[in-house]
């Protein structure tokens, strides 16, 4: 294992501010991460030599940004392993590539009283899309309870496991927890009994290698914004059969292959489900930051990830009244604690003034923070341009926090 952080720091120029007058210690990666220069200057290099609308126009700017965009997309399906580029959707985020399932799928495959599988660690947006289904289609929801260290087990997927399942749908891993699920196993499950098996790799698809065909997965979700690329651009990944079978999520420009007043038909994958101009100039910076993340070797991230994990684990448990929410043997980069007393907000907000960036809050998980018994956590989760220096600074911030209290 081998991270030259010093320099990588270097590439990510908002790493070098200060807030409130202290050196900025940024610890929010799961919310969202920063963004390399080479990210940043590939958006204005589109912006400002190839800006054209894609794929409709004869002229040379609209064939040079429509190449970027299928270049991104290429990039994309080699990343995550994908038989082929028609397997990859673009969405405006994880959030919308869960919705356009989500939609389409219990459209076509489901009738009231089917069942869909979640966890009980499940982001907000691997819940709602769901909930909005059953009160259009009648689907019900199960939900798989969790062990007390936070951990999804196979049993108690197949426990709930019924002749009206339809789909199984879990997150690689928790933006809580950081609990990393056994995906491939569950895969493995529901193909037993010819469910597909839909994988939320928002939090993963950064930290840890990943292939798809090696999965299995029917489906597969995540956001740029949170992989050093740009908001507002998602992936939706899904096995050519399925998506094949699937109606369109929306309609408009794109998908289209004829349309008359009486009846439409749809363009071929992928395009059947990307309706309307996508965000060719984000796309094309979503495979820079790919290209970044490629640089540096997958694997080398997640050995020195996990070794900050490791790290700041140790360092948190010496704390006085510190109790941290989830204890999975298997674990990414994540931490949810509570110290003591003290509201996370509060020493959210104190943190703040001395520089430090966590989380705090339900994130956006409020199901699993119910079934936990509390309100809120603080979060601190981890990148590659982090260092143990930054973690010492967050534990003497919160000891700092603490004798305030």
């Amino acid at each position: 294992m081998y991270l030259d952080i010093k320099n990588i720091r270097k590439d990510f120029p908002i790493l070098s501010q200060e807030v409130y007058g202290k050196p900025l210690v940024y610890l929010d990666n799961a919310a969202t991460t920063q963004k390399p220069l080479s990210v940043i200057r590939k958006i204005e290099e589109v912006y400002s030599t190839i800006n054209a609308n894609i794929h409709r126009g004869v002229h040379h700017l609209s064939q040079l940004a429509t190449e970027s965009h299928e270049e991104a997309r290429k990039t994309v399906q080699r990343y995550i392993g994908a038989a082929s580029s028609k397997e990859v959707i673009f969405t405006r985020g994880a959030t919308e590539s869960i919705n356009l399932v989500a939609s389409s799928f219990c459209r076509s495959q489901c009738k009231p009283g089917d069942e869909i599988i979640i966890t009980t660690m499940e982001h907000h947006a691997n819940i709602i899309p769901w909930q909005i289904q059953r009160d259009i289609t009648g689907i019900e929801l199960k939900v798989v309870p969790l062990t007390g260290n936070g951990e999804v087990r196979l049993e108690d997927v197949e426990e709930l496991i019924s002749s009206k399942t339809k789909l199984i749908s879990l997150p690689y891993v928790s933006n809580v927890l950081g609990t990393i699920n056994p995906v491939a196993e569950v895969v493995r499950l529901g193909h037993n009994y010819n469910i597909p098996v839909l994988i939320d790799a928002a939090q993963s698809v950064q930290h840890i290698p990943l292939n798809v065909q090696a999965f299995d997965c029917d489906f597969l979700v995540f956001s740029s914004h949170k992989m050093y690329g740009p908001t507002g651009v998602g992936v939706l990944y899904g096995k050519e059969n399925w998506l094949d079978k699937l109606p369109p999520y929306q309609g408009g420009g794109e998908m289209i292959a004829h349309v008359t007043f009486e009846k439409t038909t749809f363009n071929e994958l992928p395009f059947k489900f990307e309706a309307g101009t996508p965000d060719y100039v984000g796309t094309t910076a979503l495979g820079e930051a790919i290209r970044y993340i490629e640089s540096l070797g997958l694997d080398n991230i997640h050995q020195y990830e996990e070794h900050l994990l490791h790290y700041a684990t140790e360092k948190l448990l010496q704390i006085n009244g510190m109790q941290i929410i989830g204890t999975a043997a298997q674990k990414s980069s994540v931490i949810s604690f509570l110290v003591g007393g003290i509201h996370p907000y509060d020493m959210g907000m104190l943190l703040d003034r001395l520089g430090i960036a966590v989380r705090t809050g339900h994130h956006c998980a409020q199901p699993l923070m119910d079934a936990l018994g509390i309100e809120g956590t603080l979060r601190a989760s981890f990148a590659f341009y982090n260092t143990e220096k930054e973690i010492d600074t967050l534990i003497e911030g919160i000891e700092r926090v603490v004798k305030m209290f």
